[in-house]
Formats: C-alpha cells, structure tokens, sequence
C-alpha cells in the first residue's frame, strides 16, 4: 500500500461500488442488495459535498485498493459519552480481494482512530461482518447489545 488520501466527491461511484461490494462479500443475496444502490447513491452525493461524510482512500500505485467512511452523528448524552451529544460512525469498510491480509483495512481503521481523536469523540461505533469482526476486535473494539426490528 502506497498510503491513505482523504475521500472527496469525485469518489462517489468507487464508495457506492464499495459499499455494494462489501455487503456482496458478507454473503447477501443480489436481490438484497441490489434496491440499496440508487438510494444510497441519493443519501451520499450530499453528504459527500458537504464533508458530512468523510473518509480514507487506499491506494497503491495510484490505484483504489480500499476505503472507510466517517460520519460524526447526532446521538444524544449516553452513559458512554455522558457529556457529548455525538458519536463517530466508521461505514463502508471494504478493501480489493487481491489486498486482502496486507494490512489496508488495520491502516484505515488506525487513520479514522486518529481523526476520532483529533475531533475528541468519546466514542466510534460500527456495524461490523463477520469477515471483519476479527480485525475489529483485534483493535479493540468490543461488541455492544444493539438490537433491532423492521416495523413495517
């Protein structure tokens, strides 16, 4: 890997291709996935410009090998950040078959550790697969007891 670029909006296709990607390697279904993609291309094309979203590209030889989103999101005070009405989210988290076991993903999950810092977030969150709940936890990361329910 030759190093880490901030995204920025000419990344749309590649985070979307990502995204897809990322949930396609989990093991879900084409037809689960394929309604996200106009969707989520809508909800991202705004925040992307307005640094909403914001993430890491990593490259190698000038080439998208991998990438991580981050969002800061409204949450209110939790016994977690008891005086922060924010979290940090990390989303999209995908690195290319071929650089897969290299250390890419480590490298993204070190630079938006880093920027969670920097911002002085008492707390990051994410939704992780099983493919990378290894590396998370290795990280430290720890799994809390979100559940959830489809109303409709």
């Amino acid at each position: 890997m030759h190093g880490l670029r901030p995204v920025g909006a000419a990344d749309l296709d590649l985070i979307c291709r990502h995204r897809r990607e990322m949930f396609m390697a989990s093991g879900r279904a084409e037809e689960v996935v394929a309604p996200m993609d106009a969707p989520f291309r809508a909800w991202l094309h705004p925040r992307l410009a307005s640094g909403a979203y914001f993430g890491w590209i990593a490259e190698a030889d000038g080439a998208p090998i991998g990438g991580l989103g981050m969002m800061e999101i409204d949450w209110p005070p939790h016994p977690s950040h008891p005086t922060q009405d924010r979290r940090g989210y990390i989303l999209n988290v995908y690195v290319e078959p071929a650089h897969r076991g290299q250390g890419v993903a480590q490298a993204l999950m070190a630079r938006a550790t880093e920027e969670g810092r920097r911002r002085g977030l008492d707390l990051m969150v994410l939704h992780a697969t099983a493919m990378g709940r290894p590396l998370y936890e290795r990280l430290g990361w720890a799994q809390t007891s979100e559940m959830s329910l489809r109303p409709r």
